[in-house]
């Protein structure tokens, strides 16, 4: 996780920085793992405990942006006198939670502000971004996971991270959290194996006739049209090769 979020948390900084946000990043016990800050305004997030190392589990700080987080699973605002500790009340904190590759809750992305012209519009405004970052972050842990299979985009308008991995017989073999949801998907459903047609809903009858068609045709391109490479690559014999693009309906010019 921290390998694909280190860029996306820099990115996000240098996106908030200017307003006086820090960005942190916690595991799913609310150890704060990153964070960023600028210079000016590192001082008031190290008073709090608002750096690396820091806990912020619900069960030591209260109510508070990572902790009821990771608590309820879905992104919440904090915002000042909302936090259950009164030394907290200065803070607003934005966070979204952080899945791996399996759907399962690994941390909390925090966008937090300690000044006090914060306000809860702006928190508003910062929750939307805070939100977009931890889906870039759990495609990005989604992708370099299942970085030997091919990933199907199911994204609506707006996205929501939902991808699902297929292996070269186009049998899914992950899902996202959010395509988890969307899909109904469970890890018993994973394991069985289900095409991504059946999975998307798509009317896909199965053709051996278009899957030979389809083999041929690839071969052909990646022997850039020479025969006999490409029968090479398939295993078979050029008269073999020709008689099924025969069949296939495949030109042999």
């Amino acid at each position: 996780m921290l390998d694909v979020a280190r860029p996306l948390l820099d990115q996000l900084f240098q996106t908030v920085s200017a307003t006086g946000c820090a960005v942190m990043l916690s595991d799913n016990d609310g150890v704060v793992l990153e964070a960023r800050s600028l210079a000016g305004d590192r001082e008031l997030f190290d008073r709090v405990g608002l750096t690396p190392g820091g806990v912020w589990s619900e069960s030591r700080e209260g109510t508070n942006g990572i902790g009821t987080c990771l608590i309820e699973g879905r992104p919440v605002t904090i915002h000042r006198d909302e936090h259950f500790a009164t030394r907290n009340i200065g803070i607003s904190c934005m966070d979204a939670p952080v899945r791996d590759a399996t759907g399962r809750l690994v941390g909390a992305l925090d966008i937090s502000n300690c000044r006090d012209d914060h306000s809860a519009a702006m928190g508003i405004l910062v929750q939307k971004i805070v939100q977009d970052a931890a889906r870039r972050i759990e495609s990005g842990v989604f992708r370099k996971h299942f970085a030997a299979h091919r990933i199907i985009d199911a994204n609506l308008p707006g996205g929501d991270a939902a991808l699902l991995a297929v292996d070269r017989d186009d049998l899914v073999v992950g899902a996202t959290f959010a395509a988890r949801h969307r899909f109904g998907l469970t890890d018993a459903c994973l394991e069985a194996r289900r095409t991504a047609s059946d999975i998307l809903g798509r009317d896909e009858s199965i053709s051996f006739h278009d899957s030979e068609r389809a083999v041929l045709r690839q071969a052909l391109a990646q022997a850039s049209g020479n025969a006999t490479k490409a029968a090479k690559l398939l295993g078979i014999g050029r008269a073999t090769l020709y008689r099924r693009m025969d069949k296939a309906g495949l030109l042999r010019d």
